[in-house]
């Protein structure tokens, strides 16, 4: 660069006193011209974009404290905005080189104003030529009848904007139009101060205040850096393509812009120049964008952030958990029922515990004389994953690592249908404006359309409505403190709604109901007063990848017919449920990361009937899925772990289907499933959870008080701004219903595995017949399986139950219960230990500490074809006045050293037959026993060979095996989870 002796710092001093024109002829002067005016940006390029009287701060209305990126790019961007208006010339079809001889348009200036050509507006606009220039100077300028623009033409304020006021109605009737640093104020006879049904009218730097801009399709607006307040409102009634952009809205008394009616087919000149001037600003479906959602911007009211997301990469230790969450303060010494305490042993585990046998002499057992039973129907669920990390049913540490939400892109590359609304330029653009301190901000009706980027909404009573088959498009909004719920969709609205951050609103987030089907992606909705997004009244929507957290009441809240589809969203740290299902509510929730929540991770009740596959429901400080009275679904394939309270609490009523889950490491009992009240347990209840004081509603008495699904007392209010809508008209009818998807008359569980949880694997208290099948239930902290009521048939089949801290299997007296099949293994206190009637069939009973199998009290039952090796203690022990048979099996030696009975029987007893028992002893010759499980191999056995009838299975799950867990669910209480209910 040729400068002669001066530095670069005192050239850019000279060039800062040069004006725009100058400017840019010295950037074509050269290239080190070029790059030495572009790096006057902070300096002249500022000045210069803020001292231009038609437009303000780039970042204005919403934040004005934030430097652009680029002031010259931004004094640019205004420059191509601000032409737009005289860009409806005829296009020149012949050489480009005719461009030079065409002849410029001669423009007047007109002056309006005392002591000026014109007193006024009405004189100057009946003698102004097209695209003259009318420049009106300070004052108020009344007409007291309409004003009629009949040829294209500006209007330009003079001075600050508020010093030039109109109190006019104009009518344009002319192609276009622009108007400039002008106030509009309603004349006395009409609130409508400008309106336009088939031209383009472009607003730069106006502010209305009391006034209505009315733009009727095909007619078009462009409005840039304009404000509407004390009432005022945009009407855009058909309209094809209108932008405003940078606008400031406040203190409406309705929604402060309205979109009306389909877009006409019919289209005028400036709606190819306004498509593209919507494309000069980036786009979020950029191909190739990764980027993830934004956090709020800098300088909104953004309220709490997500700490990192740091669960969903951050391997966690299971000790840690429990330490942080005061797990071993809940599991030792926990109270279960009728005075049953995990603090007490059994007289096996005591005798265990006291010494009888130490672990070197267990270990020696399992090594040298337990029959081998490994290769069992389940064993596959114990064997190295793929990656030769340990399965998660037998793994000490809970699974480490979660899926994290897709990108935007991702989403959009996965649903062309999200694609194309993304892309779409349709309706009205709003860009870049602040709606603030009114009743409403935009409102979409009768098949509206619009596109909502970069807004901030706050204060006002709603965000955005959409109804009545519009569509709405809202992209990286902020939608903040409304009185209401943020963003209503009602009768069967649609569109696209990502990358928002939508928090600290009085009712919910997002607003679905009446048949609307939005699409919800990659979304922050937090810290809100009520629920994060509800969905009722036969509401849809797929609501996928969002972060939804720190909600006063649930995350996600489907009721009353509400059936949307949600699907990879991170739902955490929410004061109340992460998911609740109520009321007949529905959904598929599929591949969800529920973690950190108040209550229970996932809450179905009152006829909600969700399909819930593949989530992962952790480290809630309550229970992970309950299942209420009347609740019903389908719950499958999902990890529920290092919660607080119970994996999953089944209650009254409920007809759930629980099928391959995994049930891990959680403080209380694996699966709880807990059918009726029970006034004898409530004194049990109440006080006797150390550490869980004010957590359980009422004290855990039994009997809740009633609360809203999201945890509110009383009833919610579900009808917008006093509205009553008659639900029942809109519902299904329970024949539609239940076509759709099969009843059920019985809840069913089949092929889980429940491990490592911090008191009873599987914890039965019921008055319904229960089936258990096919489960693996392994090193639980209490026993395996512990049923304490149940009137009714309670079946246990083809189940592994091994590992666990206390016995395997354990029936208090009163009940009735039925064990076939089943493989129970190496568990800590009895294999199985009865205290009532039933029937104990088939069973491979090895390696447990204590008994075998115990019998004790008045038990009528059946002991029949089962294999039984014990550890240390009596193979079949009959304590007490036993009745019943006991025929058929196979008892093996354990330890060589074991001088117990393997068939033990008081003597007293003449009630009980003893029959056909085949007891095998350890040959002194040989040093490792012969025996072998085989005809059959070890149980549990597959479905194949179980001998199980199918036409017990419903026909909408495609099995063809069957006894699944089936409990016929009568009305009734329940005794409730001590975390969870927070009905």
């Amino acid at each position: 660069m040729e400068v002669g002796s001066l530095p670069v710092e005192l050239w850019r001093v000279i060039l800062a006193y040069l004006p725009l024109a100058d400017l840019g002829r010295c950037c074509q002067v050269c290239r080190a011209w070029r790059e030495l005016v572009l790096s006057l940006d902070n300096t002249r390029w500022r000045q210069l974009c803020l001292g231009c009287p038609e437009c303000r701060h780039p970042n204005w209305p919403s934040r004005p404290h934030l430097e652009p990126p680029s002031w010259r790019e931004a004094l640019k961007q205004h420059a191509l905005a601000s032409r737009t208006w005289t860009q409806n010339g005829p296009e020149l079809q012949s050489s480009a080189c005719l461009l030079f001889f065409r002849r410029r348009k001669v423009r007047r200036v007109w002056h309006v104003g005392p002591g000026y050509e014109f007193d006024t507006l009405r004189g100057a606009l009946g003698v102004v030529g097209a695209y003259d220039r009318v420049v009106l100077h300070p004052g108020v300028y009344e007409e007291q009848a309409e004003v009629v623009l009949k040829v294209p033409v500006e209007l330009v304020g003079l001075g600050r904007l508020g010093e030039v006021a109109l109190l006019v109605c104009v009518e344009q009737q002319c192609p276009t139009a622009r108007l400039c640093n002008l106030v509009f104020m309603p004349p006395w006879f009409s609130t409508v101060v400008y309106k336009t049904s088939w031209g383009h009218v472009q607003l730069d730097n106006c502010n209305f205040e009391g006034a209505q801009l009315q733009i009727r399709g095909p007619g078009t607006c462009q409005a840039r850096f304009c404000s509407f307040s004390q009432g005022s409102s945009a009407h855009l009634m058909g309209v094809v393509l209108s932008l405003l952009d940078s606008c400031d809205f406040s203190g409406s008394d309705t929604a402060s812009v309205t979109v009306e009616g389909p877009p006409v087919s019919e289209r005028n000149w400036a709606c190819k120049h306004l498509a593209a001037l919507t494309r000069t600003f980036p786009s979020c479906v950029v191909a190739g964008s990764t980027s993830s959602p934004k956090s709020p911007q800098a300088g909104s009211a953004g309220g709490p952030q997500p700490p990192a997301a740091h669960a969903k990469n951050e391997p966690v230790n299971i000790e840690d958990w429990r330490r942080r969450a005061g797990v071993d303060a809940v599991c030792q010494g926990t109270v279960i029922e009728d005075g049953w305490s995990d603090g007490e042993r059994s007289e096996g585990e005591e005798e265990h515990r006291d010494g009888a046998e130490s672990n070197d002499t267990k270990n020696q057992f399992i090594q040298n004389y337990k029959i081998p039973c490994d290769h069992h129907g389940l064993s596959h669920l114990l064997k190295p994953q793929p990656d030769g990390s340990p399965p998660l049913a037998s793994s000490p540490d809970p699974p480490s690592v979660t899926p994290a939400p897709l990108t935007l892109q991702q989403e959009l590359d996965r649903d062309p249908e999200a694609q194309m609304l993304a892309a779409s330029t349709l309706g009205c653009i709003l860009r870049h404006c602040l709606f603030r301190d009114g009743k409403g901000g935009v409102h979409l009706s009768n098949y509206g359309q619009a596109r909502l980027e970069e807004n901030v909404f706050r204060g006002l009573n709603y965000a955005v409505r959409c109804i009545q088959n519009s569509t709405i498009v809202m992209l990286r909004n902020e939608v903040c403190e409304c009185r209401a719920s943020g963003v209503f969709l009602r009768l069967s609205a649609q569109g696209l709604i990502a990358e928002n951050n939508i928090h600290s609103n009085g009712e919910a987030g997002l607003d679905i109901r009446k048949g609307a089907n939005p699409t919800i992606v990659c979304n922050k909705i937090h810290s809100g007063l009520r629920s994060g997004v509800v969905v009722l009244g036969n509401g849809k929507g797929s609501i996928r990848s969002n972060q939804i957290y720190n909600n006063k009441e649930a995350g996600v809240y489907i009721l009353f017919s509400g059936n949307p589809v949600v699907s990879g969203n991170h739902i955490f740290q929410g004061q109340a449920a992460g998911i609740a299902v109520n009321e007949n509510g529905r959904g598929m929730i599929t591949e969800n990361v529920i973690r950190e929540n108040q209550w229970g991770g996932v809450d179905i009740r009152r006829g909600g009937d969700p399909v819930l596959k593949n989530n992962y429901i952790c480290y809630g400080y309550s229970d992970g899925v309950v299942v209420g009275e009347r609740g019903r679904g389908l719950i499958e394939g999902n990890h529920v772990y290092c919660n607080k309270g119970c994996g999953v609490w089944v209650m009254s009523s409920s007809l759930p289907q629980l099928l391959s889950n995994f049930i891990i490491h959680n403080g209380m009992y694996g699966l709880a499933v807990f059918c009726r009240k029970d006034p004898d347990s409530m004194d049990a209840n109440q006080g006797n959870w150390p550490g869980q004081e004010g957590i359980g509603g009422d004290g855990g008495s039994g009997e809740r008080r009633e609360v809203d699904v999201e945890g509110r007392d009383g009833q919610e209010n579900f009808n917008e701004e006093g509205e009553l809508f008659a639900w029942e008209s809109d519902l299904e009818s329970e024949d539609e219903r239940h076509s759709a998807r099969r009843c059920i008359s019985v809840a069913l569980v089949e092929g889980n595995c429940v491990s490592y949880n911090g008191a009873v694997g599987l914890y039965v208290k019921s008055s319904e017949a229960l089936n258990v099948f096919a489960n693996l239930i392994n090193n639980n902290r209490g026993p395996g399986v512990a049923v304490l009521q149940s009137s009714q048939l309670t079946r246990l089949v083809t189940n592994c139950i091994r590992e666990n801290g206390r016995g395997g299997v354990t029936v208090e007296k009163d009940c009735r219960v039925e064990l076939r099949g089943n493989g129970i293994y190496e568990n800590s206190g009895h294999g199985v230990s009865f205290s009532s009637g039933g029937q104990i069939v088939e069973n491979d009973v090895v390696g447990n500490c204590g008994c075998g199998i115990q019998i004790s009290g008045s038990a009528d039952i059946k002991v029949m074809r089962n294999r039984v090796q014990p550890a240390q203690g009596c193979g079949i022990a009959l304590l007490g006045p036993v009745k019943g048979v006991v025929h058929d099996n196979v008892l093996y030696q354990g330890h060589p050293e074991n001088r117990k009975s393997l068939l033990h029987m008081d003597p007293a007893n003449e009630s009980c037959v003893l029959r056909n028992n085949n007891i095998l002893r350890h040959n002194s010759s040989t040093s490792v026993p012969p025996w072998v499980l085989e005809s059959p191999p070890p149980r549990p056995q597959g479905p194949a060979s179980a001998g199980l009838n199918s036409s017990q299975y419903p026909s909408r799950l495609g099995i063809s095996m069957t006894t699944r867990i089936s409990a016929t669910v009568e009305s009734g209480c329940h005794n409730g989870s001590k975390f969870c209910s927070i009905l």
